[in-house]
This record gives structure tokens, sequence and C-alpha cells, in this order.
């Protein structure tokens, strides 16, 4: 079975606050995980920022084991530089009306 890393969901109803677990990919979301990596908070601090705090070695050493990020968590270790960014999704470019003759 395949790991993940992923948020599991702590806090209050309308207050969430996340943990970064890593887990067997078919367990639930909130339930048992091997290795807690980092927390985030998704609501905006005093300052106005968003707080993440991540533990680098442990992630490198899950990531080097074969444990697969989840899209968000994706996202959050690609703004810290522990990853590349994920792959822009193509665009397509609008289509042009066609010139009457």
């Amino acid at each position: 079975m395949g790991l993940r890393i992923r948020l599991a969901r702590f806090g209050r109803k309308r207050l969430p606050f996340y943990k970064l677990v890593v887990a067997q990919q078919r367990a639930p979301r909130d339930g048992k995980h091997l290795d807690v990596v980092g927390w985030y908070n998704p609501i905006p601090a005093a300052d106005g920022n968003k707080h993440i705090g991540l533990k680098f070695d442990k992630i490198k050493y899950w990531l080097a084991v074969g444990a697969d990020p989840s899209e968000r968590v994706t996202n959050l270790l690609s703004k810290a530089g522990l990853i590349p960014p994920p792959p822009l999704p193509p665009r397509f470019p609008k289509a042009q009306p066609k010139a009457e003759e």
C-alpha cells in the first residue's frame, strides 16, 4: 500500500487547523497516521499571513522512502522550496471570430 503526506483536520467548527501527516493511502482523513511532519493554519493571523510549520528532515525522509504528497500538500511544499512546483495545466487560446469576407 502506498504512503501519502496529507492534511489531517483538527480545530473546531469554522476554525480549522491542519497537521501534515504521513498515513496509509486508504486510511481515513483523521484516522491513524505514521508520523506528524508539520502543521498548517489556513486562518490568517493578526499580521494577515497564514502560518505553516514543517519538519524538513522528516519530510525529506518520507519523500525519499516513496510517500506521495496530496495535491494541497504539494502546493505547500513547493512554496516552501522542498519540491519543484507542479506543472500548470495547459491554457488554450480563446477562439477568434472568423473574419467575414
